[in-house]
């Protein structure tokens, strides 16, 4: 019995259709986290044409200490990548490995660090974690919708 239910639930995630860019519409909006003088803040637009475009600071006080501008896109072949360039420098891509209605892990082993980046959303919330690929050096961000 256990057999079969594995089968059916091996199915189940075969059957699933690629994500879209769509799919992850529920990352769209402006969220901001403050603590101990500390801020972050990252706005992202509704998706439309097949793009959600991102943008990230966080400082200390008046400081800006870091930006990033970001953007989750398909490439030609229908794969959804997360596209970031922080301090508006070269753009590095981390492919998306998994997703929900709620969350999303993007990739790249490659990278030096970060080379995960997860999101998930529960109602007003908005935690983002970046990591290396085994989980060390995670860094969590919790955001609060404006």
């Amino acid at each position: 019995m256990r057999m079969i239910a594995a089968v059916f639930a091996l199915l189940l995630v075969a059957a699933r259709p690629p994500a879209t860019v769509d799919d992850l519409g529920w990352l769209a909006g402006d969220w901001a986290s403050e603590a101990g003088g500390r801020w972050t803040e990252e706005s992202w637009t509704a998706p439309r044409g097949g793009v959600m475009l991102g943008v990230s600071r966080s400082g200390r006080g008046e400081v800006l200490r870091d930006y990033e501008f970001i953007r989750i896109a398909a490439d030609d072949d229908g794969a959804i990548s997360y596209i970031a360039m922080p301090q508006g420098g070269a753009p590095v891509t981390f492919a998306l490995v998994r997703y929900d209605g709620t969350s999303a892990t993007f990739e790249n082993p490659a990278h030096d660090y970060p080379q995960r980046i997860a999101y998930v959303r529960e109602g007003d919330t908005l935690t983002a974690t970046i990591a290396a690929i085994d989980g060390a050096k995670a860094r969590t961000w919790t955001y609060r919708r404006r």
